[in-house]
């Protein structure tokens, strides 16, 4: 993978001002996927950081023995509030302006600040029936395949669509073995969870089944903590579209507190999933935890992961830790788990389970970060795809 992403592209909303991108940084086999987000203040630098953070995700989850054909990595971003009520008309425009390269290059879904559903109308309105065309070429039955897909998305666990869980239950899984790695013991180690939206609320609810204590979560109104351990179950239940908390709700032993006081709770382990940029240079000496999952895209900057590193906080970098809503995509499309929820979940259990560990046992043999490692290791997987199928 080179510094330079394939391609670029600005685009400028006359109705609103707005701006939006997409950057493909490489293609294989004519393909790239990655997610569209939406969110006031995005950038362009942003988008390319996430996209070079896609070809790494495709990478370092390639099975040379799956059906799952790798893709390059790309991403979206429009620079507008998603709670604005123009939002979907913003949206509207930026996804004809890009219908070419959704219909021949990019692989697109759902990322912060918009859901897969109101893509998805918005698409059939533009007279598209699917987000993810391009790679309807490499399947062997595009009719099976897209079938298996539409069921999957159909499936419901406890209320809550299984494509909402898939990210967060993978993210879980990865916190699981890094909590493991560390020594600490599952019952009654402190989680503090930054963000509850889907990618959030799935990781809430997955570490608290598996004996974690949740103290602490943060949505865009405050900070809700209870050093005895949240109801995740409850809260998940009563969150809006935008994963805030009905704070009517709580009990009487949940405390609310205002949101600058969000690395301010004790807890062994930090889960950022929210927005990209959030512990940085400023904030990093409040850092409590030993533990932080990066459920987000780029949720610590680089200059924040130094000083944490050197303190002894294991960093769980994103394109580990969040890979699991991508890959489950693909390996179902392609046919490498069916439309089953209990398939899905041992899947992603096996394989973030394997991939945590690879990476770790990379960073602590080369005297290297989380990153650094799984940098290496998706490098190294990005030359075996190319060998085998190009770039382009």
């Amino acid at each position: 993978m080179g510094d330079e992403p394939y391609l670029q592209i600005s685009w400028h909303d006359r109705e609103t001002g707005s701006r939006g991108y997409l950057v493909i940084d490489r293609l294989v086999r004519g393909v790239a996927s990655g997610g569209l987000r939406m969110r006031a203040g995005c950038t362009l630098d942003e988008v390319r950081g996430l996209a070079a953070g896609m070809s790494a995700k495709e990478a370092l989850n390639y099975d040379p023995n799956g059906r799952y054909v790798p893709l390059g990595g790309a991403k979206g971003g429009i620079d507008f509030d998603p709670q604005d009520p123009r939002a979907v008309d913003v949206l509207r425009r930026y996804l004809q302006a890009m219908r070419p390269y959704i219909e021949r290059f990019w692989t697109m879904g759902e990322d912060l600040g918009l859901r897969q559903d109101t893509i998805d109308e918005v698409l059939a309105e533009l007279g598209m029936d699917s987000s993810i065309p391009a790679v309807y070429p490499l399947l062997d039955d595009e009719t099976k395949a897209r079938k298996r897909l539409s069921d999957a998305f159909a499936i419901s666990v406890d209320g809550i669509g299984l494509d909402e869980l898939v990210g967060g239950y993978g993210v879980a899984e990865a916190a699981l073995t890094g909590v493991d790695r560390l020594g600490l013991p599952r019952a009654g180690t402190r989680v503090f969870i930054q963000g509850f939206g889907s990618m959030g609320g799935a990781t809430a609810r997955y570490l608290a089944r598996a004996g974690l204590s949740v103290v602490g979560i943060a949505d865009a109104v405050g900070v809700i903590h209870n050093p005895d351990g949240l109801d995740v179950e409850n809260l998940l239940l009563t969150r809006n579209s935008y994963g805030e908390i009905d704070r009517a709700e709580l009990r009487r032993s949940d405390q609310q507190l205002p949101l600058r006081q969000w690395l301010d709770i004790d807890a062994e382990v930090l889960v950022p999933a929210a927005v990209s940029y959030t512990i940085t240079a400023e904030n990093q000496a409040s850092v409590r935890a030993r533990l932080i999952v990066e459920a987000a895209n780029m949720p610590v900057t680089a200059d924040a992961e130094l000083p944490l590193t050197e303190r002894g906080v294991l960093i769980l970098p994103d394109v580990v830790a969040n890979s699991a809503t991508n890959a489950w995509w693909w390996w179902t499309l392609f046919g490498d788990v069916e439309a089953d929820a209990d398939a899905a979940f041992a899947k992603i259990s096996d394989a973030m389970g394997k991939l945590v560990t690879s990476t770790l046992d990379r960073a602590e043999m080369g005297g290297v970060t989380p990153r650094a490692a799984a940098a290496t290791i998706a490098a190294e997987a990005s030359a075996r795809i190319d060998r085998r199928f190009g770039t382009l």
